[in-house]
């Protein structure tokens, strides 16, 4: 990504250049554990392109930065009917705490992190330098 913000009735909150806009979706069973681990692997995960052009470069390595949003409509489920379902989100006063703390361990990686505000309506911008969208699902962390 070349470049990400994020406004609120037009006033822009938070924005980045070069890194990742971190769409993260909160799950009722999500704890701490979840988190860190998550963190971890956004800081580190070599998606950024060499001289060569390869995927071989972490957040860490570009000092690259994160937009980080709260999204719990990833969870909607849309199989039966024709509205989703968002029972699969943990509940927001959980899912807004795991949020800050996760904005936290990601900068404790050493990643600069701008954040949108939980729950708001927000506007959501980005520049994508490439067709590159992942979807990182945290695995059962014991």
């Amino acid at each position: 990504m070349s470049s990400a913000s994020v406004a609120i009735d037009g006033e822009t909150v938070g924005s980045c250049k070069k890194g990742q806009l971190v769409l993260l979706a909160v799950a009722p069973n999500d704890t701490v554990r979840e988190a860190l681990w998550l963190a971890k692997k956004i800081a580190g995960l070599r998606i950024f392109t060499d001289e060569s052009g390869k995927m071989n470069h972490s957040m860490i390595d570009i000092n690259g930065e994160a937009l980080v949003i709260s999204q719990f409509t990833l969870y909607g489920n849309c199989r039966k009917g024709r509205r989703p379902s968002f029972a699969g989100s943990g509940p927001p006063d959980m899912a807004s705490r795991l949020y800050d703390k996760f904005c936290d361990l990601l900068e404790l990686e050493g990643v600069h992190v701008e954040r949108g505000v939980f729950a708001a309506n927000m506007e959501v911008s980005l520049v994508n330098n490439g067709p590159v969208t992942i979807i990182i699902d945290t695995p059962e962390v014991n």
